[in-house]
């Protein structure tokens, strides 16, 4: 039999888990574990962007998945498998104890939301990161925001930790060290828990909490003992070293192995973030543009570092050697919020429907069930039905695509969504249509960042569920962006990613590109740019800028 891998994927509502022929890329089997207590909406606030993720709903997905795919795969399988190899999302980290061990797992902490994992898209921390960011700027040392785009985030490492550490005094009292996700995992199932020798993940590291070779590490304790004092001595208890998806975290441990039905000689990878990990499931090469597109866009691009030298490209979610592959810089970029737009709307639609008909007598328990899974299963296909129909400008409406604030260019998570030209005989299709654009206008918008940073776009390469299921918002990205845009052919790009590393942590592949092209998918489709419609969105863009530009100056102002 062949030799296998397995790589596992955390995305924000499930965890998704493949088996994977190391000779050619095959997927022998999936398996897809959905949280139960994020799908109940536990621990989370969205009216205050407070979003939290319980470690049982991680462990119980990873044990799930992974029995799952070893049983629907040939017998004998589980001696096959060599190396496993895991991406989360990010920055979602969690504050832990001296053993490692996540404070929501102690009885103590079990109901407590500042105890969870503090999801990416949690902006509760919205102070904090305005407080980075001047710092960084006026205290009179070494700007550590420079490799993150000149702008820190209230969705990364070190906002969040201020901020659950100001909000959350029981917190404060018993968090020994911080660890995120990606590095949460590995450590669990090598064994080692320990915070201050568990593997940190260079992606993690550099992206999200301003570690840098040139700083020695994550910023100086002069730097955040003045931003507050309640992070004193804290960097002491984090890491100074980082490590790239093809380093080896360690073997499973004798429980894990155990638990899971695997041997003991299996290799454990360092974690990556999905992002960065599922550029390399889709083939990503130099100078093309990989964008994850689902519930937010993550968009990944790698470039030789000696040829993009000096240049620090502002307004991005930083660059970093290694982020990706090994060698070669990782620069991210991205949307808040894309999927969730549409969600939102579908949502707005259905939202008081469904509370009338649960609220019916006229209809009996199973045909409001029914009712309700209709109208919530169809709805988006309708709409989009509708808005096809649609000439581009033909509504007059426009809308920003900022309702989970703005990732990049220039991240301001207190930015909202908006709707402008509506009248009273505007139709939910011409909205869904207007939002639609907006997500596209987004994306350009990244693009055009690059570009006029001096980092070319040689070409656009998409993942994930928006790419795989809407061809209508695709064909609007490529006419928009007025570029080809390929779609890989893995539906499990990210965990088809994290097996590519996971051959290399395992010793069958030496480099992360040789694991690429000997498992690498393909693509299925590509989108064409009309050149017509390129045209009459180029005009669009220009209104949905000026009237960015007006939205972002209210909502500064008055802030």
């Amino acid at each position: 039999m062949s030799n296998y891998t397995i790589g596992v994927d955390y995305g924000t509502d499930s965890v998704r888990t493949v088996l994977v022929d190391t000779a050619n890329g095959k997927e022998i089997s999936h398996s897809v574990y959905y949280y139960p207590r994020w799908k109940a909406g536990k621990y989370c606030d969205p009216v205050n962007n407070r979003f939290r993720q319980h470690p049982l709903d991680y462990l119980e997905g990873i044990e799930r998945t992974i029995t799952d795919v070893l049983a629907k795969a040939p017998e004998g399988s589980a001696e096959n498998v060599v190396a496993i190899s895991i991406d989360t999302t990010g920055s979602t980290p969690v504050a832990v104890d001296r053993q490692g061990t996540p404070l929501a797992l102690l009885p103590e902490f079990a109901e407590n939301p500042n105890a969870m994992f503090v999801l990416w898209k949690d902006h509760t921390a919205t102070a904090e990161a305005e407080e980075i960011n001047q710092l960084a700027r006026s205290w009179g040392g070494v700007d550590y925001t420079k490799f993150e785009g000149g702008i820190y985030s209230s969705e990364w490492f070190w906002a969040k930790i201020l901020h659950v550490l100001r909000a959350d005094s029981s917190i404060r009292k018993s968090a020994y060290s911080w660890v995120e996700h990606c590095d949460w995992i590995p450590a669990l199932l090598t064994g080692n828990h320990d915070p201050l020798s568990l593997k940190r993940s260079r992606c993690a590291a550099g992206h999200k909490a301003m570690w840098h070779a040139e700083f020695e590490g994550l910023p100086a304790e002069a730097f955040l003992e003045k931003l507050d004092p309640l992070l004193s001595g804290l960097r002491s208890r984090l890491y100074t070293e980082t490590h790239t998806c093809e380093v080896k975290a360690g073997n499973l441990s004798s429980e894990w192995a155990r638990r899971l039905g695997l041997s003991e000689q299996v290799a454990v990878g360092a974690g990556s973030f999905d992002a960065h990990i599922g550029a390399l499931g889709g083939e990503i090469k130099p100078y093309f543009l990989s964008k994850i597109m689902g519930t937010s866009t993550c968009d990944i691009l790698i470039a030789p570092s000696e040829e993009v030298g000096d240049k620090f490209v502002k307004g991005i979610c930083g660059q970093v050697d290694g982020s990706v592959i090994p060698g070669m810089l990782g620069l991210e970029a991205g949307q808040s919020a894309f999927g969730d737009v549409y969600a939102w709307f579908k949502n707005l639609l259905a939202g008081p429907a469904i509370a009338l008909i649960q609220q019916t007598t006229k209809l009996d328990a199973n045909t409001k069930n029914e009712l309700i899974s209709e109208i919530v299963e169809n709805l988006i296909p309708w709409l989009t039905s509708e808005a096809e129909k649609i000439e581009i400008g033909e509504t007059g409406i426009l809308a920003l695509d900022w309702l989970n604030g703005r990732r990049t260019p220039d991240a301001n998570q207190l930015l909202k969504g908006a709707i402008f030209g509506l009248n009273l005989g505007s139709e939910a299709p011409g909205i869904f249509r207007a939002l639609v654009e907006a997500t596209a206008f987004g994306s350009k918008k990244i693009i055009d960042r690059f570009i006029g940073e001096g980092i070319p776009i040689e070409g656009i390469i998409a993942l994930g569920g928006v790419a795989k299921k809407s061809p209508f918002v695709m064909q609007v990205v490529a006419d928009v962006l007025n570029k080809p845009i390929l779609v890989a052919r893995s539906e499990q790009a990210c965990a088809l990613g994290s097996a590519m590393a996971a051959a290399v942590v395992g010793g069958l592949y030496p480099t992360i590109a040789e694991a690429q092209q000997a498992m690498g998918g393909g693509f299925e489709t590509e989108y064409v740019p009309n050149p017509v419609n390129a045209q009459r969105y180029s005009a669009l863009y220009q209104a949905y800028l000026h009237f960015g530009a007006l939205v972002e100056q209210q909502t500064m102002s008055g802030k």
